[in-house]
């Protein structure tokens, strides 16, 4: 069963916006407290902080105005710098050797100087493949500038970082329930970025995050449509893509100018998860993804997962955490994710 500390917050950092979050686990995961702020655009371009000053300011008001949130979190990230590999290596029992290995191996594996880089890994299974027995184990690297900034933004508004975790891991941890052992999940949030997740059972294999999610497919059109950011995202949510344009209130040209970008951008979303899993399965992975699990602000635009179904040819089902009513419930899965230690079993 997942768990938790006690009042730890779950804080993603999306470039349209701020989630936190407090959980409970009873058998399944509930939001016990959240508190949603959307973002000025530039603060957070493509999942990296670009004006820290933006950003603390942003989390000092939202923490004013949720009192009861406590100050200690668990900080997200995600962005195409962030690297996720999965390497083998002899057994090793001994910790301090096993992370003198890990990092005598990483370079070859990691694509940036390691005296740039903050390391994490954690030893997953023992696999033989008729050579002898080898330790899996997954290995996460990111840019140390841009850990610092995060740390540096949060810490100037006044809270106290527990950790700093992958935005993929966190929605892997939220969202996994039991099935086959050797299926492949493709969990995939479409917010401010798209962020995806490839995961056998509650261990991530593969992530990337690119910078176009639905926050892009708002901003084009209020771009097109001659309209503010806010009331394009509210007419990429009422028009969708489950009815026929002409059954849609509203005005027509605004209509039908909506569905246009929401098709184009659901296929230009689509093609970016086909390259990334050609990718994925180019590296030597094992196994296709059997199905996806949806989440993020996309979750709340009807038709948006039969959509990608259809072009992705692979089923998708929208995957949320229970909350508080009245909040986006796709927006908070990866917040709670980030207040949990450990997946469901």
């Amino acid at each position: 069963m997942a768990k938790r500390i006690k009042h730890l917050v779950g804080l993603d950092i999306d470039p349209s916006g701020i989630t936190a979050a407090q959980v409970a686990v009873n058998g399944r995961i509930t939001v016990e407290r959240a508190a949603l702020a959307e973002l000025e655009a530039g603060i957070v371009r493509d999942g990296e902080i670009v004006d820290g000053d933006g950003l603390a300011e942003a989390l000092r008001a939202l923490w004013r105005e949720n009192k009861g949130l406590d100050k200690r979190v668990r900080v997200g990230v995600a962005n195409a710098k962030i690297v996720v590999r999965i390497i083998e290596l002899p057994p090793v029992k001994d910790p301090k050797e096993l992370d003198a290995a890990i990092r005598f191996q990483a370079q070859e594996h990691i694509p940036m100087p390691l005296d740039h880089a903050v390391l994490d890994y954690s030893p997953l299974d023992i696999v033989d493949h008729g050579a002898g027995p080898r330790q899996r184990v997954v290995l996460v690297a990111a840019r140390r500038d841009m850990v610092d900034r995060v740390l540096h933004a949060v810490r100037d508004a006044g809270l106290r970082p527990q950790g700093i975790d992958l935005s993929a891991f966190a929605m892997v941890r939220a969202l996994h329930r039991p099935g086959p052992e050797d299926e492949h999940v493709l969990y995939l949030a479409v917010g401010g970025l798209t962020n995806m997740a490839v995961a056998q059972g509650t261990t991530c294999i593969f992530t990337r995050a690119s910078g176009g999610g639905l926050e892009m497919l708002a901003i084009e059109l209020a771009e097109r449509g001659a309209l503010t950011l806010e009331h394009a995202r509210g007419w990429l949510s009422h028009v969708g893509l489950d009815e026929p344009v002409e059954d849609i209130e509203g005005d027509e040209e605004i209509v039908v100018e909506t569905r246009q970008v929401l098709s184009d951008g659901v296929r230009r979303i689509a093609a970016d998860v086909r390259n990334s899993l050609d990718f994925h399965h180019a590296q030597g992975s094992a196994g296709g993804v059997a199905r996806v699990v949806l989440t993020g602000p996309a979750t709340s635009v009807p038709g948006f997962d039969q959509a990608l179904a259809s072009e992705l040819g692979l089923p998708v089902e929208n995957g949320e955490v229970s909350g508080p009513p009245g909040l986006d419930a796709g927006r908070l899965t990866i917040a709670a994710g980030l207040a949990l230690e450990e997946a469901q079993a």
